[in-house]
């Protein structure tokens, strides 16, 4: 019922955001202008079709490896196709924009790629990537839902378009967009628990069932999925209790704040029905935020007393089980784990993948046998024991590798290229988490500098039946100095 979708960055629901995002994109590149400085090198391409001597990680099969060719790699569903390189499918410019706009949303239908844009969704047709639709909405977007269900997605979106005197406009429009016809099925707003007319701004959107649940500092609101009819609110109390946010997919979940001195956040599995508490679990002191990294089993990521390291946000995990009860507790500050977490909305997390009863995430960078250029892996935790199992799968020389999804028991996982090389999409089977190229991207110049300009971390990344779409979630202005052209999407494709 469920397309999870990959996690993206926060949407922008103040000029507060709006700053933070742009301290994000000055700090990356700074990042990467030191990375070139210091490395002494930019990029080398050969002059064809990027099928030459590039780089490839060590350790991926071949496209035969676990099974003939046309079969899955080892149990999922994506199958490996005939041949593995891939060419660039759908490539979206970047519109123009004096200020940074948010463009948080994508989700993969069976015959569409849909992809929210300036002030519009537009859905792009997987048979040759033309415009199926184009969607108007009377403010930008501030926010998406990362699941499907359907074929229906969530959405925030301004009350306004900005203007000279209101340049930031509020948050406060939720609706529901078909994803095959690019319908707005319907748009609501709602009023704040504490009383007043102004309309609540939010800052999150999820789903969960026939359930759309919105979430801010003001306030929120649940809708039935179908026809936007008002469900539920949340309660407020005498302690000072409120929803700060929502997890959604196969089950729905909320982290809610009580105190004002003294915060104590609790877990909570919800009924999306009503919106009453199945059960409340306590977080422990120290933990001033919280996410959602899974509703179903609810696994909450924190970080206690500021302890997570190398600025993931997450230093430590808490498994709980149907009953409310802690089942495991999975510490991360003793090794070199690269999960990410914000710590401004609730269902923010990203590189964590739930399957086969256990967490997958990647390790840290760190130096490999390489001259230049970094590596790392993806490990696992067992979900029962709260230990780290055997499990490990490298990214190869060079490369930096992390999950995206679950394909039945395997793992679908996107490969980070060298400067020299191109991505690569692989399927990585259990046991012995041997992996299968699914797709190999070009090398060429400008593939690998259009495939390359997203950061990991904040973009959105979609792989299906041999299509790999990868998206931005803000627009900015460019940057004077800057020659290569700027999208929000760049897609490639096989066969």
């Amino acid at each position: 019922m469920y397309a999870a979708q990959a996690p993206a960055g926060p949407a922008a629901g103040s000029g507060g955001n709006d700053v933070r995002t742009q301290l994000m994109i000055v700090g990356a590149a700074l990042l990467a202008i030191a990375l070139i400085i210091g490395g002494g090198f930019w990029y080398v391409s050969d002059d064809g079709d990027g099928g030459g001597e590039q780089p490839v990680a060590e350790g991926s099969a071949s496209p035969g490896a676990g099974g003939d060719k046309g079969q899955s790699g080892a149990g999922g569903s994506e199958k490996v196709p005939a041949s593995i390189k891939s060419k660039t499918f759908l490539n979206i410019p970047e519109p123009e924009s004096t200020e940074i706009v948010q463009i948080k949303g994508s989700w993969v239908t069976d015959t569409t790629y849909v992809k929210s844009d300036v002030g519009k969704v537009v859905g792009y047709k997987l048979t040759d990537g033309s415009k199926a639709w184009e969607t108007p909405l009377k403010g930008n977007i501030c926010g998406a839902s990362r699941y499907a269900s359907d074929n229906k997605a969530a959405i925030l979106f301004d009350e306004a378009m900005p203007t000279a005197e209101k340049k930031y406009q509020p948050c406060n429009q939720a609706g529901v967009i078909d994803l095959v016809s690019g319908k707005l099925l319907w748009s609501a707003s709602a009023k704040s628990q504490t009383g007043g007319d102004k309309a609540v701004n939010f800052e999150e959107i999820t789903l969960s069932g026939q359930t759309v649940a919105a979430g801010g500092t003001g306030g929120g609101a649940a809708w039935n999925l179908a026809d936007g009819k008002a469900l539920w609110a949340p309660k407020t109390d005498a302690e000072g209790c409120e929803d700060m946010g929502y997890g959604g997919g196969p089950a729905l979940a909320v982290i809610r704040k009580c105190g004002s001195s003294t915060r104590v956040l609790y877990a909570q599995a919800l009924d999306p029905v009503t919106g009453a508490a199945k059960f409340s679990y306590k977080l422990p002191a120290g933990v001033e935020f919280a996410q959602i990294a899974s509703t179903k089993p609810l696994i909450v990521a924190v970080n206690i007393n500021k302890t997570a390291k190398d600025a993931t946000g997450v230093s430590d995990l808490f498994v709980l089980d149907d009953a409310g009860a802690l089942k495991t507790r999975i510490p991360l500050t003793s090794g070199n784990y690269a999960p990410r977490c914000s710590s401004t909305e609730v269902e923010d997390c990203t590189h964590m993948v739930v399957g086969n009863g256990k967490i997958y995430m990647p390790s840290q960078e760190h130096k490999g046998a390489a001259e230049y250029g970094r590596t790392n892996e993806i490990v696992s935790f067992d979900l029962e024991t709260g230990k780290q199992t055997a499990d490990r799968s490298d990214a190869g020389e060079r490369f930096k590798i992390f999950p995206i999804r679950m394909d039945g028991p395997n793992l679908i996982a996107y490969k980070v290229p060298p400067y020299d090389g191109g991505g690569q999409i692989v399927s990585i089977e259990p046991k012995e988490m041997k992996q299968t190229v699914l797709m190999q991207n070009p090398a060429t110049k400008e593939s690998q500098r259009a495939e390359t300009q997203f950061v990991p971390d904040r973009a959105e990344y979609h792989y299906q039946n041999g299509r790999l779409f990868i998206a931005a979630t803000s627009v900015m202005t460019k940057s004077s100095v800057a020659s290569d052209p700027n999208y929000i999407v760049v897609s490639f494709k096989t066969g």
